[in-house]
Order: C-alpha cells, then structure tokens, then sequence
C-alpha cells in the first residue's frame, strides 16, 4: 500500500484530509510539525509528502529543499491557507511536485496524489537502475579470488580515480571492456558518459568518422553532420579495444587528442576541444609492431601511462568455479530452464580445459549446456565433445582427435538425452539399430 504523509498543525484539517485520502486506499501518516515529519521520513517509506508552508517549527517551502536532498523519490505537495505567487515559484525550484490552497483544493488532493505518486514510483525505478547499473560496472562485476586477478584489480582501483590514460594488455575474451567499465565506474567522471568502440571492427575512413566525427558533405552519404565518440564522451571516458588494429594514419590523430585535447573532424577546418579519458585495449604485441612500423611508438608511451595485464582463464582456474555458476545462474534465468545441480565432474572437465577464448569461451560453453539440459542436471554430458574428451574412465588423458573416444562420448551423451531409448538414438545418431547395439557392447556403454 502506497504511504501518504501528512504534516500540518491544524488537527481537524489533518483528519479531514486523512479521511479523504484513506477513502482512496492510501496508507496515511501524521505529523503536526517538521521534527516530527522527518523522524517518520526516517522510519517509513513515504511515497508522497503533503506538507503546510507554516509550522510552528519551520517553513514548508525551505523543508522540500532539505527533504528532497535527502529523500530524491520522494514527491512533495505544499498546502498553504492563503496563495502566495512568490512562495509558489520558490517551492516548485525547491523540487515541489505542487503547490494548492487549503480548503479550496480539497477536490484536487486526489488527482495530485495521483500523479504525484506516480513520478514518485518512476522515481524509486530510476534510482534502483542506476544502483543496478553502478552495480554493474563496478568492480564487484569482477569475478574471481585468486591471487593473479585480484592484483590486476588493485591496479585499476588505484588508478581508476587519477584519471590516467590506461592500456589493457591481455588475450581476446579475458574481460578488458569489463575492466574499462568499472575504472570508469569508480572515477570522478563516473556519472558522465562511458563509450566504446572496437578499432577492429571498422575500416579506416569509417573508423575516423566513428571515433571523430564528421561534418555534411565531407564523403559520399555524409548528409548531416555527426559527433564522434570522441566528442560523446567529452568529460567522460573513451574505451578503444583492440587499439593495434587502428590504421596508422589515424593514430597521429588520436595522439594529438592525447597532448592538447584538440581533433579535427572529418571534411572540417576548425578544431574541437575535448576532454576525455582514453583507456585503450590490445592482444597485440605493440613493441613488435612498433619495430614493424605497424604503430606509433610516441603514441603508444602516451597510452602506455599505466599498464595492467589481464591473465588468461587458463592462469585463474580456480575461478571457474564461481564463473560457471554466475553464467549458469544468468542463463538459466534467460532460457527459463532452472538447473538445480551441477555435477562435479562438469566443473572438473571445465577446469580442465585450456579455454584459448577465455571468459568469452566460458560464457558460450555455459549457455550451450544450459540450453542441453533437460533434468535441470548439469553433467559433463552437456559439455562439447572436446571438453568431454580429456580423461579417460582409468583416469588416462587422450586426444580429443582420438576418434574412437569421441565417438564413444558423443553415442553415450545420445543414450543420456534420450533416457536410454535405443531406437530414438540410433535415429538421432542417423545409424541403423544394430549397428548401435555392437557399438554399445563394443564401448561398454549402459
């Protein structure tokens, strides 16, 4: 039930109005001076604050200031006996959602709590995205407790408030842009924008107008200007991945963003001034490319400022554990398929692997087998046949390409999925009857 506070001096005026608005299904509170409304501010959770400019303990129009600081969801409507055009104009700069007449509005209470009520749960819903949202892009959105991702995170915590120019160094799929977010998130520009691009993603010209910009007529179907994501982000941060695959001739440009804060857009003439973060991200070996010629060596000391080298998923095993289960808890809630155990051989065969692709590699892996399982059980049998194939039953490693072991796998996995029914696997395997009878005895399989 929505809760409606009522502070007023006048008793008889406050159960008038109590009644009237009880009448509607409102949860109703009173107080008779400001001390006393701010302590039930305190203690509940008030939707709408009705609230009289003269209490024998202060004005109404100076408390929606105080109470709107404190309370931002909650919505505040004055009540004043006598109409003050000045009072008025003040409250609603204050943050009143309005401002009426004792006594002669009494009909207009309703309809005001209303729509008042209803900015006040938007409100409460904004609030609670962008706690969701700092949530997210802070650096408890961060798994892992091993040694080796924990002192990768001490590193971007202490440089995450400086505002330095930071570089990213690690394979494809080990969490850069994640990374990027929450030392973003945990800056002083953490309120302004966060944009990002991967340089490898565009060609040159295209690249150059998405990270600068350009003006109408600069290029064929360039029919009105546009802003980069350079500009976007002004006072904000700007997250370039895979910055190795930008085009040389674009890296001089990116270099004078870096030194004076000034650019050029596409098919102009005059300078646009900036000021933004950059944090940039590679898999390459920028020394090596350096020595090729592939990338500026001035331009890589300006971004080279602080360094974090993100380790692969193969360094961290012992975060597998509790990365599975937060995509398994993602997805499962997603595909609507509740998993209520995860067998240990799962998380063993997931330990095992070497995941050249890393978190990005985990995460699809996951989402498959959610996906496979129809018990809400997830067994090794939900897992790709490469990740299957690693220990035999004695315990004995053997290759995946081994084709007898994968086959095995793959005609057990069946079996499983089709609960034993022979006739169903030999069609989905697309072989006769008999020949997965001899196959069965030949394996060894239940």
């Amino acid at each position: 039930m929505n809760k409606i506070l009522l502070i007023d001096d006048e008793e008889k005026l406050r159960n008038l109005l109590t009644r009237i608005i009880q009448l509607e299904g409102f949860e109703v509170l009173q107080a008779g001076n400001l001390k006393a409304g701010t302590k039930i501010l305190e203690k509940e959770n008030v939707d709408v604050l009705l609230c009289d400019v003269k209490l024998p303990d202060g004005n109404g129009v100076n408390f929606v200031q105080e109470i709107k600081k404190l309370y931002p969801a909650v919505e505040i409507i004055l009540l004043t006996a006598y109409g003050n055009i000045a009072d008025a104009v003040q409250a609603m700069k204050n943050g009143a959602f309005d401002y009426i007449t004792k006594g002669d509005d009494n009909d207009k209470v309703i309809p005001l709590i209303n729509k008042a009520l209803q900015k006040a749960q938007l409100e409460k819903r904004i609030i609670q995205l962008e706690k969701q949202l700092g949530k997210k892009y802070a650096f408890e959105a961060i798994l892992g407790s091993s040694a080796i991702i924990q002192d990768a995170i001490a590193l971007a915590k202490k440089v995450a408030p400086v505002n330095a120019t930071v570089l990213l160094l690690g394979e494809t799929g080990t969490g850069k842009e994640v990374f990027a977010q929450a030392i973003h998130g945990a800056s002083m520009q953490h309120s302004k924008p966060f944009m990002a691009l991967n340089c490898s993603a565009f060609g040159k010209e295209l690249l150059e107008s998405e990270i600068f910009g350009h003006k109408a007529g600069a290029f064929t179907g360039a029919l009105k200007d546009k802003k980069g994501l350079i500009e976007e982000a002004n006072n904000g941060t700007l997250f370039l991945d895979e910055i190795g695959e930008m085009h040389i001739d674009l890296q001089s440009k990116l270099l004078r963003v870096l030194e004076t804060g000034e650019f050029i857009k596409v098919g102009d003439t005059k300078t646009t001034k900036v000021s933004v973060r950059i944090i940039a991200a590679t898999n390459r070996e920028l020394q090596k490319d350096i020595e090729e010629g592939k990338f500026r060596k001035d331009l890589f000391y300006r971004l080279n400022v602080f360094t974090i080298l993100l380790p692969p998923l193969r360094e961290r095993k012992s975060d597998i554990p509790e990365l599975a289960t937060y995509f398994i808890k993602i997805f499962s809630q997603k595909i609507n398929n509740n998993i209520y155990t995860i067998d240990q051989d799962f998380i063993l065969k997931l330990q095992q692997h070497q995941w050249k692709g890393n978190i990005r590699e985990l995460k699809n892996v996951i989402e498959r087998a959610v996906i496979l399982s129809d018990n809400g059980i997830l067994s090794e049998d939900n897992l790709p046949v490469d990740l299957q194939a690693k220990i035999t039953e004695a315990g004995n490693a053997f290759s995946a390409f081994d084709l007898a072991a994968v086959e095995k796998l793959h005609i057990q996995r069946v079996l499983n999925h089709t609960k034993g029914n022979k006739t169903e696997t030999a069609k989905l395997l697309n072989i006769g009857v008999t020949t997965l009878y001899r196959k069965i005895e030949e394996y060894k399989l239940n």
